[in-house]
């Protein structure tokens, strides 16, 4: 009986997933996604200290399974520029504290397994939709940082060299490798450079990139160049390497943590932004928390068999897309074609030279960085810009997720002052005179304040978020009101009211009755009240009569209670 049922709806789980409906254009957008990922790939992985193979892997792991398993229909995954800068670093410290790639890999596969599991975390918890939160500046300096890490990584493999270790050591041995580049491994990097951006003048039905390669490569080939190439790739499918985890104990994993986060929120952001662009263009609304888990399927199979972590790839993707795809049945075509790429031109892959693939990075890193954001640097406030420009400062020359924490809480305080800055300007404080009351706003035309009264009663005017950036400015305000009897807070634009706030207030109303002022309020919101509430503050304070639904109807009890007092308590 359940077997029977459990059938139609795994069957229907998997009709819905991967339609058939489109199956052309989501063959066509497979292996046009899958032709462009190659060079990519390839090249990714040869940056990552894992050789070439590492990068492929990747790309089919993630195509195969990040699309299965993801939120975004017609999203291509594989390794990107931001991802393989911390994978590589990632690498780089394992095999040095290790020795060597024997003792190495155990610890790199654990990382990236690690970082896979916190992103399945991420979706869990629904953390997908506060990535959006993160501001402009943060976002535009950090991978305009990361590209400038890229072409920095790819100043030395370009010329024939091996690159230092570190952004600093780099710049140290620049002169040094100006007088000992190799003449034709350059040449072969500049002429890819050239091809990438001209060949799309010539046409761009075929994708650039893979032009360069193949050309580029077929003609070092034929001239007999002696420049460092890929070397030999595995034409076979690759093995499960998730037993060399045993060689790690719980002590030699917890120092992994911090790594394996910073590539989970990196791989986050990168894939959920593509997610948007892949929304533009189909006019679709992307599952973002579910894309979360399917990334991270993705990166934890990639690590199972030696690959790099990786995200969602905006070339790939766009590729996809304007080729007809429209379902994850691309994402799976675009991993088996990468998977007939490894088994039948493994060997001719090998004889690619790393120049080639470093004139490939060194565009890539260059379509990363934000000209956009960097072109407006003049424009734009000099709080943003800053910011901004502190995060790819500290991107390229500290460390990836410092530069996003300090970033971010620049970010933040700056909003914060600005919204407190914003809700003070706003707030008005004036007799009730001067606030252009009259008789007929309040649907009663007898009431009437007389001079003297009038002078005694003061409106303050509160508007928007009384929360704690605005808190200090609202006591201080209130400290001015002297020689009055009531004050009326004119709350109908205070939509919240956090803790501080609250308190601010408590403070204030107490420092008011004190000196023997009433305390009317006018315009509760529901969230405010409830808060005043929670508190007591309503009605020990402030009692339910002295609450009015609007302004006019505050005035007309005002003028019709001429001798209201407050009492006397010991606890003001």
């Amino acid at each position: 009986m359940n077997s029977s049922l459990s059938k139609p709806s795994l069957f229907q789980f998997i009709s819905e997933r991967f339609p058939l409906d489109n199956l052309r254009g989501d063959i066509a957008g497979g292996l046009s996604a899958g032709i462009v990922a190659i060079p990519l790939a390839l090249a990714f992985g040869a940056q990552s200290g894992l050789g070439a193979v590492a990068g492929l892997y990747s790309a089919i792991a993630l195509g195969l399974f990040a699309s299965a398993f993801g939120g975004t229909p017609t999203q291509i995954s594989g390794p990107t520029g931001p991802m393989v800068v911390i994978a590589a670093m990632v690498v780089a410290d394992a095999l040095e504290s290790a020795g060597g790639q024997v003792g190495g890999m155990p610890i790199i596969i654990a990382t990236f397994v690690l970082a896979g599991l916190f992103q399945i975390v991420f979706g869990v918890i629904k953390l997908g939709k506060y990535i959006r939160y993160i501001p402009y500046p943060v976002i535009s300096g950090f991978m305009s940082g990361i590209g400038v890490i890229i072409i920095l990584y790819q100043v030395f493999p370009i010329m024939g060299l091996e690159s230092p270790k570190g952004i600093y050591n780099i710049f140290v041995h620049l002169p040094q490798a100006f007088q000992s580049f190799e003449l034709e491994s350059t040449i072969l990097g500049v002429v890819t450079i050239a091809t990438i951006y001209a060949f799309p003048k010539i046409t761009r039905s075929i994708p650039n990139i893979l032009v360069a390669l193949t050309a580029v490569s077929v003609m070092a080939i034929w001239a007999d160049l002696n420049v460092p190439v890929i070397g030999a790739i595995p034409s076979q499918l690759p093995e499960l390497k998730l037993s060399l985890l045993g060689q790690l104990s719980v002590m030699d994993i917890q120092p992994l943590f911090i790594q394996a986060i910073t590539l989970a929120l990196l791989g986050s952001i990168d894939s959920l932004l593509t997610s948007v662009i892949a929304d533009n263009v189909t006019k679709t609304k992307h599952d973002s928390n579910q894309e979360l888990i399917g990334q991270g399927v993705g990166n934890i199979l990639s690590a199972a068999i030696g690959g790099i972590p990786g995200a969602g790839t905006t070339m790939s993707t766009l590729v996809n897309t304007n080729s007809g795809a429209t379902s994850r049945m691309s994402g799976v075509v675009h991993g088996i074609s990468l998977i007939l790429v490894l088994l039948l031109a493994g060997t001719l892959a090998g004889q690619i030279p790393i120049s080639v693939l470093s004139g490939i990075l060194i565009t890539v890193g260059i379509g990363i960085i934000d000209y956009k954001g960097l072109k407006h640097l003049n424009k734009m406030p000099r709080e943003e810009t800053a910011v901004m420009l502190l995060v790819l400062f500290m991107t390229v020359f500290a460390d990836l997720i410092q530069a996003v924490a300090i970033g971010m809480f620049f970010s933040s305080f700056l909003f914060m002052k600005k919204m407190g800055d914003l809700v003070e300007g706003e707030t008005e404080i004036m007799p009730i005179n001067e606030f252009n009351y009259s008789p007929e706003a309040a649907g009663d035309e007898t009431v009437c304040f007389t001079p003297e009264f009038a002078k005694t009663i003061f409106v303050k005017k509160l508007q928007g978020p009384l929360f704690f950036g605005f808190a200090s400015a609202f006591q201080d305000s209130a400290k001015k009101l002297q020689n009055i009897r009531i004050v009326i807070l004119k709350m109908s634009g205070v939509p919240y009211i956090d803790q501080t706030g609250l308190y601010a207030m408590e403070e204030v109303i107490m420092d008011l009755k004190k000196r023997g002022v009433a305390v009317c309020i006018a315009g509760l919101q529901d969230q405010p009240h409830d808060m005043l509430m929670k508190i007591d503050l309503i009605p020990s304070l402030i009692p339910e009569e002295f609450l009015f639904s609007n302004f006019s109807e505050c005035a007309s009890f005002l003028g019709a209670n001429k001798h209201i007092k407050v009492l006397e308590r010991e606890e003001y």
